[in-house]
């Protein structure tokens, strides 16, 4: 009998002891589940945003692990990319970034806007180079591109040229590509040039200016409309 009565208070204690555990436990789950962590101050080399399923957003990154990019949500070939912030859509392609630096060869700092499934169609960028090769470039750009040649496309062209390994037939592919407007083209630049113009400057579809509104170095001002060939229109 006073065994039994030993054994009894033992499970007694035993059921007791594992309710406080498991109260423990869900309240401690319940606290992770409902808080963050906070932190003064965190280094670290990339951190990678994703949505609850995974898909990946944004890429905050230093250089050397910068993300290469992704077009159709397949990861591009490793580039060199700067330090910066890339963003990505839910299709899976890079749509934009902000990327800078500054070392004794030169300081820059872009911030894309891609169309979709293909480049860059706007950027505020600025330049500037040292020593002898001071030029500084800063403004507002915008491109055109077509809706029928995606990033992807681009990518395969580029690939199946380097298989050929033939320079003067990977030139002439190109610039017949660049003729027929697939790579896009330069339309729109406001800022300062690496000659020191500040103003506007309006290209056609080919890429090729027709109207320069700017204040040169000297503070002349100038209003030109140019033809196809770059020849002033009166």
């Amino acid at each position: 009998m006073d065994k039994l009565v030993k054994e009894v208070r033992i499970l007694k204690v035993y059921a007791v002891s594992l309710t406080v555990v498991c109260i423990l436990f869900f309240i401690l789950a319940f606290k992770m589940q409902s808080s963050h962590e906070k932190f003064k101050e965190i280094d670290v080399e990339r951190i990678n945003i994703v949505e609850k399923d995974g898909t990946l957003k944004m890429v905050i990154s230093n250089k050397e692990r910068q993300h290469p990019g992704m077009a159709n949500h397949k990861e591009m070939k490793p580039r060199e990319r700067e330090a910066g912030m890339i963003f990505f859509n839910s299709l899976g392609d890079e749509c934009g970034g902000l990327v800078y630096d500054g070392n004794e060869k030169g300081s820059g700092m872009v911030y894309s806007v891609d169309q979709r499934s293909t480049d860059q169609v706007m950027q505020l960028q600025y330049s500037e180079g040292t020593g002898s090769d001071k030029k500084r470039v800063y403004g507002l750009k915008l491109w055109d591109r077509p809706d029928d040649f995606p990033l992807e496309a681009v990518m395969k062209f580029d690939d199946s040229l380097k298989k050929l390994n033939d320079p003067v037939a990977s030139k002439k592919a190109y610039a017949k590509l660049r003729e027929e407007g697939k790579f896009g083209s330069e339309r729109f630049f406001a800022g300062k040039t690496s000659n020191g113009d500040v103003g506007v400057f309006i290209r056609d579809t080919k890429g090729k200016v027709r109207l320069r509104l700017y204040v040169d170095k000297n503070n002349q001002t100038h209003i030109e409309n140019l033809d196809e060939n770059g020849n002033p229109v009166k």
